[in-house]
């Protein structure tokens, strides 16, 4: 005798809400699902082994319907409407790969296709109204790059909370790509903590914090004086002032950032060393400083502000000043950025390639000296970061709220994946400002560069 068929077998195939919509898909991505869909009725379709996307409410068609390609995805996923239950990296990279390798491309839909995606979408009963989109969204007025804009856009992401980055960064709050000596996992005990450590250290011998001779007159104080632009938790301000003697001016528009370095510079008695200003670096009007760094903050200044910027940099460094720009970068024919992270990561960024920078630094007056890739050092800290959102997955749902800590795991796993693949790189670009003769006063080690073979 056969047995009935049970009603909780998954149907495959052209069955079901996720077979309609696997057919559909294939015929306008122009080739097969590069990954295994499962609908809210239980149905599946797609290869067995991909991995897996849940659709889970009728919901998160119509975000994809109203709100077609990478934001709409990345709003279903927040929303939990759409749930990649595995690897979300692992995810991403097989639709990135089945995009070049079987070139799938986003849909044109002529009258015709739209009528009859309508008409799918009416009988399984997604058609409806436009849904809310998720609170996180970055919604800022004014004149693009002014101080409040500016202002607001850096508070849209660095002032999330102090609680929150402490929970993701290491103990040094260092927000930025790590040096990593040693690779992941060769030496026990090397680990995200050590790699920023790293990071810092080769900062500063870059800028010649350590070395004798800071080029000031006899009878000044011969503390190397550092100006911080866009110091973030303070990470090399603090390591500057304590293991390298340096006075620092520190510079931030994020408030929660301000506030938090300050109270660890009186922590640690370094208020005759360290000056934490909460100002835009447009309005400094210092000088004479021995050597400048802005570490990943370049992106957020915009593209027609970026030669003032420079410019600026020139002019805060005394000559045979060094200057250190640890910035992102996109690859040549990469867009950088995308609307997923411009709506609700970094808003306003923008990243260029490193030829583009280097470019804007010299025509500033600064001789560029040295560069330095750190891409697949981001790949590690990034994946650093994942581990900890995802083994304090409560911790951070509890503290940010369930949408906030999805936009992070999607924001991590993107991010990771784009600097894998070379859509994004992270560079370290050492500049001096030239003596009047045009001598650099470097010496013969100008870069302070890379100790060991790793990687």
């Amino acid at each position: 005798m056969t047995a009935a068929p049970t009603t909780d077998r998954k149907r495959t195939s052209t069955e079901g809400v996720a077979g309609r919509l696997g057919a559909l898909a294939q015929r306008f991505l122009g080739g097969p699902l590069p990954v295994r869909l499962r609908a809210w009725d239980g149905s599946e379709a797609g290869p067995a082994q991909a991995p897996l996307v849940v659709l889970r409410s009728r919901r998160g068609l119509r975000r994809l319907l109203w709100q077609p390609g990478e934001l709409g995805l990345a709003e279903a996923y927040i929303t939990g409407d759409v749930d990649v239950p595995g690897d979300v990296g692992e995810g991403l990279r097989t639709v990135w790969r089945a995009a070049r390798e079987r070139g799938l491309r986003p849909p044109r839909l002529s009258l015709s296709d739209r009528a009859e995606a309508a008409a799918l979408l009416l009988r399984i009963g997604a058609l409806g109204p436009p849904p809310q989109p998720p609170a996180g969204r970055a919604r800022l007025g004014g004149v693009l790059h002014s101080t409040a804009r500016d202002r607001a856009a850096i508070s849209h992401h660095y002032d999330l909370s102090n609680a929150f980055y402490a929970l993701l960064l290491d103990p040094s709050m260092a927000y930025s790509c790590g040096y990593w000596a040693k690779a992941p996992g060769a030496e026990p005990g090397y680990g995200l903590a050590e790699a920023q450590r790293d990071k810092l250290d080769l900062v500063c011998r870059k800028l010649g914090l350590g070395q004798e001779g800071s080029g000031r007159e006899p009878g000044q104080d011969a503390s190397p004086r550092l100006l911080d632009v866009g110091c973030g938790w303070g990470s090399l301000t603090l390591h500057a002032a304590e293991h390298y003697g340096a006075r620092v001016v520190a510079v931030t528009l994020s408030g929660e950032q301000a506030g938090f370095v300050r109270a660890r510079v009186r922590e640690r008695g370094l208020e005759d060393r360290v000056e934490v200003r909460h100002c835009h670096y447009r309005d400094l009007r210092d000088g004479g400083f021995d050597a400048a760094a802005t570490i990943e903050m370049g992106e957020h200044v915009g593209r027609a502000e970026y030669p003032h910027f420079t410019a600026a940099l020139h002019g805060m460094v005394r000559p045979g000043g060094r200057v250190l720009v640890q910035q992102m970068s996109r690859g040549a024919k990469a867009p950088g950025g995308g609307a997923f992270i411009e709506t609700y990561i970094a808003p306003d960024m923008h990243m260029r390639p490193l030829g583009e920078t280097v470019g804007l630094l010299e025509e500033a007056g600064l001789e560029v000296r040295a560069t330095a890739s750190l891409r697949e050092h981001y790949v590690h800290t990034i994946a650093a970061w994942a581990r900890t959102l995802d083994e304090r997955w409560e911790e951070f749902t509890e503290l940010a709220g369930a949408e906030t800590a999805r936009v992070w795991r999607l924001y991590l796993a993107g991010g990771g994946l784009a600097f894998a693949e070379r859509r994004m790189g992270v560079d370290q670009i050492l500049a001096v400002r030239p003596l009047d003769e045009g001598e650099a006063g470097l010496g013969p080690v100008p870069h302070g560069g890379h100790d060991g073979e790793w990687p």
